[in-house]
């Protein structure tokens, strides 16, 4: 069930110890036994609310709680205790009563409290001659659906005696002196969240106080403690710590890095003082092979700790099996568990684990020891050697003395300084370890991506599997077969954007990166070739590996032994935090137990944070947002909670990753009816709770749960519809018309009489795909995949490709004009690597080609089929004799010529990426038909040289010389998406070291609210996309250096965060879809800048750009509000029935309705452009508009809008989509009657100079590239971007 309010630092704090009936039986029996062992019980139990305004008054019921708090609560342990014993205190009085179990204890719905006697004293609990020290050590509790909550226990001893009136008689004598005993007491916080430290520290800060009370008092000081722990709200993740005073000590709480990260306050290097980097490497190794693991130690406090440290070494994987850090003796039949688990217990209880199970891994902390329980060695499969050397070598290079740091420092005289210059070298070095424990793991699995198939959600094991060195297949066997491993994937496939994703994307090579943008079947290039050359100039016999995913070259892999032995710098990892941190100090507490107090402590806490947010900066706004979260919290504690959903409204302008949408579910559902009409007059609030109820609703659906399929080849016959989907989840192409053909190929008929064992089709019924055929195919694609990679190329031969080349394709020996050899194929050209002294001789590039064909040539009796390419910088014919192989080769070097052309003529890399995945599957379909009519099923797949011959291909010539290259920002999307926005932001914008230097970007907006990012100097996707709403992305805005706008269909502004290309402001107030941005730029220096949006609806809202504030807002009467531009100081605003000149204040000035011929027109106006055109003879204002029905132009001199207008007419177009300027021509992208083109009209002449058609479907965007370059992105049946030379 829900919690009502958030959960602040302490869920319940639980006394444990001796009850004084048992005390009283002890003290009969002290002369018989020696330090008896007794049961501890629960004494006390104190969960907030503390207090409530019904408990300080007795007035009308109020209904909150003013304490962070769960309000699920179940009552349990109830006892009637009988007269208490006595104990003696620190002042010697002897007429106080001994620590009394309550009545009635209230405990928190999720804790159980049967088994915490035991946690908090697993060594037992015995009473004592002679006092002990003070003792720490902590626990972890986790529910039954894995919930974790946490506990620091502290143990501390106490003296008892007993009244002389109740002496005990010994030997037929009253005792007439005080019997002196002491009692051990646990005082456990428990706490949802892992503050270790800050809770010891709490608990030391009090014990300080116990010790120098009186023992009458000691339940209310507990209750007191309690409470005010009670009062202390956890910070949201970011930026901000949370500090409180428990004199002597200030105190302060850690955030988490991120919402996917956990709370980091644990030090971090506690276990490699314990264990060398081999048997950390080890733990892990058994960790996420999710074996039986047992900590073992003397100390319990180090069993939490170190075991909690290896879980977040492992992050972000996570433990899926029971975790039990602290095992008492009489718990430690949990071993025998049949699940894997996760357990701790004390080295005494060795021999009797050890003997239990034969397969547990048991680790002495004290020793520095991994061993098996059936061995004297762990014998496990190792991490990776790559992986595991380079983190063998950054673990050699740690600093984990604190004392060599602080050797130069002179002495603290405040303990507080000396604990703060502690904690930043805590923080520091914590930050170093979890950069290398990540670097690990995304070492370890960063080829996964490699190999899964997102829109199916599976992954290729087998095919990974072999991808791996053959020393590493039995850990990856065992791991990939784990539930750590299944979540793993499942994160993946669901895209989370998380610290391994962050690093993953900063440690990928360069080269990977420029291969982003390319279709082409994985095999490793010249450059990674080049790397692994041996002394005597030939490779290894296994280089590459086969890859699923023909699509997308991002998902290349690069050779894990690239890893670079370097030392992390602690300021550059995935795990470093972005800005500097923060503090805000709690005000001091109050009586923790009276209501009116805490609610003045409330409210100084709210006016701190509204201080702390008047005083930050606009620039500082992931600060800023953790300020709003706190005070939204403190409000909702205090029965504030319309001031609380005003807070948690803030959110959606300063940071939206911290936004607590189920806390504002419920904050919703529990307003009064009075409230909820005061927040509904408000039309933010009222917005954010129709938003808020209709998450809920979405929630509510069930959703698809995320399963991970493993590839399998199929046992049944294949449908189209079948084939399409187990080719795509193979990996092996994912385009849908190339599998559809390639199920035409593997269908052809042995003859029109007999039946094909390669396929079925009875009568009335489709054809249909066997299984074994699906076999033969998939598994002849991988061998000859593997086969190409199993080459040995000299050095000499290396130096003649470019290092993006790889080799495809290699026919057996055979003899050419150029010598005997065996001929080979890349992406680029032909050569013949010749026999004997290994060496290279160019055939041709394929763009050289002018011939192939097919001849005989006579041998003996015989004719031989030989293959002749004429090309164009030799006079001869290069001719070789393949033989059998003839046919084959030369249905694949035509489809590559073809694809060769057209990708130079269109500009287009992907069609030659297209062409060479058809010739490869031909080879495979030849492969593994081995019937007569393998190459007639060939040519089925012979794509674009049946393209080149049916439908003249010619480009026109303009085109073809404007035309500079096109992109695919589709290839991972499953069909392609549509262009919907583009836009150009010059280097500056989003400068990051660890991003191209701050190259200039090209900004990509598709159909399905993905936004893509791209590096404009190279034109390939420098980063994963930007999921922004699910709706259509309409403009985009770049407002300065930290923010870009983005209007969605959904009403919503988006605002992304260039550096770190993520959105996380949201700009809620229009109520319909956004259509248009605008900027008008400060007139002097001490002017704001500030931004206008539009919405259909005829709404428009000027933006403070640096609060994100509503300055004014108006609304203009016109049929769809289409788009605007600033001029001259004035508003144009563009609808479809007319154009408006609007005045600051919203009054309309001019307007310039539809011409009479356009008046039947549905949509009007589509777009416009307003500027100024200077000539040699004058300067005059034009207004350029576009119409969404008609192919035309009309032009207005705006100095006198009643002269008659220049009308343009756009030859076969359909409609205006888009327009704007460069130099002096205006670009004009169209929906054509047959397919997208693009105008470049002359400003000065109005007439048309160029028609470029590069698009299959309509021209949805254009932007201009420091009017050097225009690119324009078309809509979904073309879904790619041209990218045009400005002249």
């Amino acid at each position: 069930m829900a919690e009502i309010f958030p959960s602040g630092l302490l869920e319940a704090c639980v006394v444990l110890g001796v009850s004084n009936e048992r005390l009283k039986e002890l003290g009969l029996l002290q002369d018989k036994v020696t330090e008896p062992l007794v049961e501890a019980e629960v004494l006390q139990v104190h969960a907030p609310p503390f207090v409530t305004k019904e408990s300080s008054s007795n007035g009308t019921k109020h209904s909150h709680a003013p304490a962070f708090s769960r309000t699920q609560r179940r009552r349990s342990f109830k006892k009637k205790r009988d007269q208490p014993v006595s104990t003696i205190s620190s002042s010697g009085q002897t007429n106080e009563p001994a620590v009394a179990a309550s009545n009635d204890l209230s405990v928190p719905q999720n804790i159980d409290l049967i088994a915490l006697p035991q946690l908090c004293f697993p060594d037992g609990l015995r009473i004592t001659s002679e006092s002990r020290e003070d003792y720490y050590h902590f626990l972890v509790f986790t529910d039954v659906f894995g919930n974790q909550t946490h506990g620091v226990v502290a143990q501390y001893c106490k003296p008892v005696h007993f009244h002389p009136d109740n002496g005990i008689h010994q030997n037929g004598h009253r005792l007439n002196k005080l019997q002196r005993l002491f009692t051990t007491y646990s005082i456990c916080i428990i706490s949802k969240y892992p503050y270790y430290n800050a809770l010891r520290d709490c608990l030391s800060s009090f014990l300080l106080q116990l010790k120098t009370s009186r023992m009458c008092e000691f339940e209310e000081q507990v209750k007191e403690f309690s409470a005010k722990l009670a009062l202390v709200p956890i910070p949201p993740p970011g930026p901000l710590h949370v500090v409180f005073n428990l004199r002597p000590f200030q105190i302060e709480l850690p955030s988490r890095l991120d919402v996917d990260r956990p709370v980091m306050d644990l030090d971090l290097h506690l276990p490699f003082l314990c264990f060398k980097p081999e048997q950390i490497l080890e733990i892990i190794s058994s960790i996420l092979m999710e074996q039986r693991v047992v900590f073992l130690s003397t100390d319990w406090a180090k069993l939490t700790l170190v075991a909690e440290c290896f879980m977040i070494f492992i992050h972000p994987l996570r433990w899926q099996h029971p975790f039990v850090p602290v095992l008492s003796r009489q718990m430690l039949d949990f071993i025998m568990a049949p699940t894997a688990f996760l357990m701790g217990c004390h080295t005494s209880h060795f021999e009797e684990v050890a003997e239990e199970l034969d397969d547990l891994v048991l680790i002495d902390i004290d020793k520095g020891t991994v061993l098996s329980s059936s061995s004297n060695r762990l014998e496990l499969p190792d991490v990776p050697l790559t992986a595991r050397d380079c983190f063998i070598f950054q673990a050699k290079g740690l600093q984990l003395h604190y004392d060599l740091d602080v050797c130069r420092a002179g002495s603290h005289t405040d303990i507080n300084e000396l604990r703060a210059h502690r904690r930043q070298w805590q923080r520091k070095v914590n930050t170093i370890i979890l950069n290398i424990t990540l670097e690990l793991t995304v070492n370890i699995f960063s080829e996964v991506c490699d190999f899964l198939n997102y829109e199916h959600r599976v992954f290729n094991s087998e095919e990974f599997l072999r991808s791996r060195e053959t020393t590493d297949h039995e850990f990856y066997k065992k791991v990939l077969d784990t539930h750590i491993f299944h979540s793993f994937l499942r994160d993946r496939l669901n895209r989370k954007n998380d610290a391994f994703t962050h690093m993953q994307l900063n440690i990928r090579s360069e080269s990977r990166r420029m291969r982003a943008m390319t279709e082409s079947p994985h095999r490793p290039t010249m450059e990674e070739i080049r790397k692994y050359v041996r002394p005597e100039n030939c490779l290894s016999s296994r280089l590459g590996v086969s890859m699923p995913n023909l699509a997308d070259h991002r998902l290349v892999a690069v050779p894990v032994r690239q890893m670079s032995m370097r030392t992390v710098p602690f300021h550059s990892g995935s795990w470093s935090p972005s800005r500097p941190i923060k503090t805000f100090k709690l005000p001091e507490f109050p009586p923790p137990l009276a209501y009116q107090y805490v609610q003045s402590y409330y409210n100084d806490l709210i006016k701190e944070l509204s201080k702390a947010i008047s005083t930050s900066t606009p620039d500082d706004s992931a600060l800023m947002a953790r300020f709003y979260y706190l005070r939204g919290l403190v409000n909702s504690v205090a029965g504030k909670r319309v001031d609380a959903l005003r807070d948690f409204q803030s959110l959606y302008k300063t940071d939206m990753d911290i936004f607590p949408a189920k806390l504002l579910n419920v904050l919703v559902k529990s307003l009064p009816a009075e409230e909820r009409r005061m927040a509904e007059r408000r039309p933010d609030l009222k917005r954010l709770i129709t938003r808020v109820n209709e998450n809920e609703r979405e929630r509510a659906r069930p959703i698809d749960d995320g399963t991970v399929k493993r590839f399998e080849l199929p046992k049944k016959h294949l449908h189209m519809e079948d084939f399409v989907r187990r080719v795509q989840e193979s990996g092996i192409v994912k385009d849908q018309g190339t599998i559809q053909r390639l199920f035409e190929a593997l269908t052809v008929g042995v003859d029109s009489t007999s039946q094909s064992v390669f396929y079925l089709e009875l009568k009335g019924q489709q054809k249909q795909v066997d299984p074994e055929t699906f076999c033969f195919f998939y598994n002849y694609w991988k061998e000859t995949e593997g086969a190409a990679q199993d080459v040995d190329l000299p050095a000499g031969v290396l130096e003649h490709l470019v290092t993006d080349e790889c080799v495809y394709k290699l026919s057996s020996s055979v003899k050419t004009s150029h010598g005997v050899g065996k001929i080979a194929m890349t992406q680029r050209r032909l050569f013949l690597l010749t026999e004997g002294r290994p060496g290279y001789v160019e055939i041709t590039k394929f763009r050289d080609i002018e011939n192939v064909k097919i001849s005989s040539t006579p041998f003996l009796l015989l004719r031989i089929p030989t293959l002749k390419i004429k090309t164009s910088l030799r006079k001869e014919m290069f001719e070789a004799n393949l033989k059998s192989e003839c046919d084959l080769w030369h249905l694949m070097i035509k489809e590559m010529w073809a694809g060769r052309k057209m990708a130079d003529d269109h500009k287009d890399p992907q069609f030659m990426e297209q062409a060479l995945t058809n010739a490869l599957l031909m080879d495979a379909v030849v492969g593994c038909l081995q019937s007569q009519k393998a190459i007639f099923a060939a040519t089925k797949l012979a794509y674009f040289d049946k393209k080149k011959l049916e439908v003249p291909m010619m480009v026109p010539k303009t085109t073809s010389e404007t035309l500079k290259h096109k992109i695919n920002p589709s290839l991972d999307q499953t069909p392609p998406q549509a262009v919907d926005v583009l836009l150009y932001t010059p280097g500056q914008l989003g400068v990051s070291e660890l991003d191209s230097g701050g190259n200039p970007k090209l900004w990509c907006a598709l159909s399905n609210g993905k936004v893509l990012v791209f590096d404009a100097a190279s034109w390939s996707m420098q980063k994963n996309s930007v999921q922004v709403g699910k709706s259509r992305l309409n403009c985009m805005l770049a407002v300065n250096q930290q923010q870009l706008w983005i209007g969605s269909k959904d009403s919503f502004i988006y605002i992304i965060n260039p550096w770190s290309v993520s959105c996380n402001k949201q700009l809620t107030e229009h109520r319909c879809e956004v259509t248009g941005l605008a900027l008008e730029e400060r007139t002097d220096k001490f002017s704001q800048t500030v931004a206008y949006s539009c919405s259909e609806d005829g709404s428009v809202i000027v933006w403070d750009v640096s609060t994100l504030q509503v300055r004014r807002q108006f609304r203009v009467s016109c049929d769809r509000l289409q788009c605007i531009q600033i001029h001259t100081g004035m508003l144009w605003c563009c609808g479809g029935d007319c154009l408006l000149e609007v005045r600051r204040n919203g009054t309309v000035h001019r307007k310039v309705s539809l011409p009479d011929h356009l008046l039947s027109s549905p949509r009007g106006f589509s777009c416009f452009l307003l500027f100024n055109e200077t000539t040699a003879i004058s300067q005059s204002e034009q207004l350029w508009v576009g119409l969404a029905d008609a192919g035309e132009l009309c032009v207005w001199h705006c100095r006198d809008l009643n002269k008659p207008f220049i009308k343009i007419q756009l030859k076969d177009c359909a409609g205006v989509v888009c327009m704007i300027k460069v130099k002096n021509q205006i670009w004009v992208g169209c929906q054509g009657k047959t397919r997208g083109k693009i105008y470049v009209v002359n400003t000065d002449r109005y007439t048309v100079e160029k028609e470029l058609m590069a698009h299959d479907d309509s021209v949805q965007t254009l932007c201009s590239a420091e009017d050097r370059y225009v690119l324009s992105g078309a809509a979904r049946a073309d879904g790619k971007i041209a990218i045009w030379k400005v002249e």
